[in-house]
């Protein structure tokens, strides 16, 4: 509340006080003698992750600060390679994040075991990958046993990076699977024209701007389109495959893009535990070996964290604000492919991570 009081102030003061512009930040305060005028303009900055990862003790902090620690990375929200900056946002890069944490536990020799905590409903194809890539070569690299833990939703790539843990746990309530690929395209040629706007491009190269929004696709593109989202599919499914040997090859339903509870996704081998995360912590502690443990989490010290369910606030404005949001005129902001379970288009930017 004294911050946004702050800023108030701030701009009411700042409104005039000089013929040069002046930066105002959220815990500016301006105050100035004498009437003023000017034109004011204000851009509210995410909070600076320029600190370094620190751990946070979140759980068992009766243990002596010498003995093993368990590490919970929490990877939250649209997993995009991307700056996801809004107003009160850490402004970070889901998967340039996940290889800071990764590397800050490969250098604690503390820190026995993983345990990541995932919550979301997946996101790009090639950043769900790189995450995969980069937790799989962190348990090759370090030898220290990952637990993956879904919480409320873990689909699409969310699922594809859990597979590179050596467990998977699912809490109860959990939603999973989603394996399948989208890319989302809309026609909006009618829209346009009944604002009077008429698409004129000058292009070389006859389908370089297949799946525009601006035109119905044609079925030429439609075909090499969906070439492609199956061969990313393809992908995804054996990756499954190769990772969770006990899932019935056979059966179809598995792989065509519909989600799981918990329950069904044990029965299909997608899971290997239905529990709780502190299960999965003393999984994680089993596979290292060790006793009492203490658990930390990895956060900046603008960002602190004291409980393990504690989530980085990263929901950019768009994905709050926009009555809509269209990725098919969007393609600067967001990934094309996705492995994503999306019911609803509002959601695409919103990431709590």
């Amino acid at each position: 509340m004294r911050r946004g009081l702050c800023i108030a102030a701030a701009l009411l003061l700042v409104a005039g006080c000089a013929r040069h512009p002046v930066n105002v930040s959220t815990e500016s305060c301006v105050s100035v003698a004498g009437p003023v005028v000017a034109k004011v303009s204000a851009d509210l900055q995410p909070r600076q992750n320029t600190e370094p990862l620190v751990p946070m003790t979140v759980a068992n902090r009766h243990v002596p600060a010498a003995c093993p620690k368990v590490a919970i990375i929490d990877v939250d929200g649209l997993l995009v390679d991307a700056n996801l900056a809004g107003p009160y946002s850490m402004g970070e890069n889901p998967v340039d994040l996940l290889r800071e944490k990764l590397d800050a536990v490969a250098a604690d020799r503390q820190i026995c075991a993983v345990v990541v905590r995932i919550n979301s409903p997946g996101g790009g194809v090639t950043a769900s990958d790189v995450m995969f890539h980069e937790l799989q070569a962190f348990r090759q690299r370090t030898g220290k046993p990952v637990v993956a833990y879904l919480l409320e939703m873990s689909t699409g790539g969310a699922y594809y990076l859990a597979t590179a843990a050596d467990a998977i746990y699912a809490h109860p309530t959990t939603i999973t699977g989603g394996v399948g690929v989208i890319l989302n395209l809309y026609n909006l040629q009618d829209t346009m024209a009944q604002i009077s706007i008429f698409s004129q491009p000058i292009k070389a190269g006859e389908l370089i701007d297949m799946g525009t929004a601006t035109r119905e696709l044609t079925e030429q593109a439609r075909q090499l389109l969906q070439q492609m989202a199956d061969e990313f599919h393809q992908r995804f499914r054996e990756l499954v495959v190769a990772r969770r040997p006990g899932v019935k090859v056979d059966d179809p339903t598995t792989f065509d893009g519909r989600v799981f509870t918990a329950t069904q996704a044990a029965e299909r081998g997608l899971v290997d535990r239905v529990g709780y995360l502190e299960e999965a912590i003393r999984e994680a502690q089993t596979r290292a070996g060790q006793g009492e443990v203490r658990v930390v989490m990895l956060r900046r010290p603008n960002d602190p964290a004291r409980a393990p369910y504690a989530v980085t606030s990263n929901n950019p404005p768009q994905g709050r604000w926009s009555p809509i949001s269209l990725p098919g005129l969007e393609r600067s902001r967001l990934p094309t492919f996705l492995y994503l379970w999306q019911v609803d288009p509002t959601l695409e930017r919103g990431s709590g991570q």
